[in-house]
């Protein structure tokens, strides 16, 4: 649709200073007009989302769309339809695919296949090493030319300390931002924090689990470097008591951990150590999630983790809740979006306080494997908007 009335809303954008009953009017993809009680024009259409809050687009910065490689676990039209039921209009998805992003010609095919194929924004990770296999930098002045707006060895960490150090060297002027996946966590984080500290690189710490690991970027931070972290939604709901008895479902990289580290991590969302939240969206097939011998890693995530967010973050502002699932991700990113403000690229968010049950069976995800599979959650994405068009509208809202 080219144009778009949301009416009666309560609008929560942080970059512009924005929380109140508002219309937005979209026109040609983009924000034309906020204002309040705005009339429709002819030829309009109009979403009446009164009781909801209108939020720039949610970004997901840490999701595997398992394509190239793995069809059968994800494709890049599943994952991003299983985005915008999530209540994203933009994702970064990871290299850890087959062939690794490590190249331009394979970020190239994966955003044309982004552009004909996807629901919502893609924005490519490129690798750190060659392969992912931790022994030679990638030429990250070339990824990023292709398109590539950070860089990891996700679901590896790079093992050798001067590979990495030469890295980010080399990738010191490059804007992309290195994201570290690091295990042994407390140990990794030290260790890249240092590089990072001692390179000057902008950094980033994938799916913080810990509470030392947290004290380490608070104190990191302090000294002047230059880094940032995120917070997923099960290492802020689940321990390892909990993996235990939930089994497979349950089993990620990092592992759950321990009330105190959970503990910490919701404090660290509170007190702005933690700069983003991010669901690290890992769908397998059923065979390999339930495999007797070894269970893959990772479950899906995109589309129950702005209610998980708010469960298990209940006292947790408007404001700031919306600031860490876009307007963060995107200065983290160096990406357009986080705002609604006239001019900008019409991505919305549309969510309400209301509760439903988790219900794995009814995901747009190939992968139906999660630990939140029958938790009733307390918030609600109703629709999601991006560039204009009207990717996602729950039943109960009519355009």
């Amino acid at each position: 649709m080219t144009a778009l009335l949301i009416t009666g809303g309560r609008v929560v954008d942080p970059v512009a200073s924005l929380d109140a009953v508002r219309d937005v009017r979209i026109r040609n993809g983009m924000v034309a007009e906020i204002g309040e009680h705005l009339e429709s024009d002819e030829g309009e259409s109009v979403l009446d989302v009164a009781g909801a809050i209108v939020a720039p687009g949610f970004i997901d910065m840490h999701v595997h769309l398992r394509e190239p490689g793995f069809p059968q676990k994800e494709t890049i039209a599943t994952g991003t339809e299983a985005a915008v039921r999530g209540g994203f209009s933009a994702v970064a998805c990871m290299p850890n695919t087959n062939p690794a992003l490590d190249a331009p010609a394979t970020l190239q095919w994966l955003r044309e296949n982004a552009e004909r194929l996807g629901r919502c924004r893609v924005y490519p990770i490129g690798a750190i090493t060659l392969g992912r296999k931790g022994h030679e930098p990638c030429d990250f002045a070339a990824l990023a030319q292709a398109g590539a707006v950070g860089f990891s060895d996700d679901g590896d960490t790079v093992a050798d300390a001067g590979v990495l150090r030469d890295a980010a060297l080399r990738a010191r002027h490059v804007s992309g931002v290195f994201i570290s996946h690091c295990e042994p966590e407390d140990l990794i984080v030290a260790r890249d924090l240092a590089i990072a500290a001692e390179t000057g690189k902008r950094w980033h710490i994938a799916h913080i689990s810990t509470r030392d690991a947290l004290e380490l970027v608070r104190r990191a931070r302090a000294q002047g470097t230059r880094v940032t972290c995120e917070a997923t939604p099960h290492h802020l709901t689940f321990t390892a008591a909990d993996a235990s008895e939930i089994g497979p479902p349950a089993r990620v990289n990092p592992p759950l951990r321990w009330e105190e580290d959970v503990a910490a991590l919701r404090q660290g969302v509170r007190d702005g150590t933690i700069d983003a939240l991010a669901s690290d969206h890992a769908p397998h097939s059923e065979a390999d999630k339930h495999d007797a011998a070894s269970p893959a890693p990772g479950f899906t995530g995109l589309e129950i983790a702005v209610g998980a967010y708010a469960e298990a973050l209940p006292d947790l502002p408007v404001r700031r809740f919306v600031e860490l699932l876009s307007a963060n991700p995107a200065r983290i990113l160096g990406i357009a979006g986080g705002t609604l403000r006239p001019a900008a690229a019409a991505d919305v968010t549309i969510f309400a306080q209301r509760s439903w049950v988790v219900d794995p069976s009814a995901f747009a995800s190939k992968g139906k494997s999660t630990p939140f599979a029958g938790r009733r959650l307390p918030c609600k994405v109703l629709a999601t908007i991006v560039g204009g068009s009207l990717r996602f509208c729950a039943p109960e809202l009519v355009a």
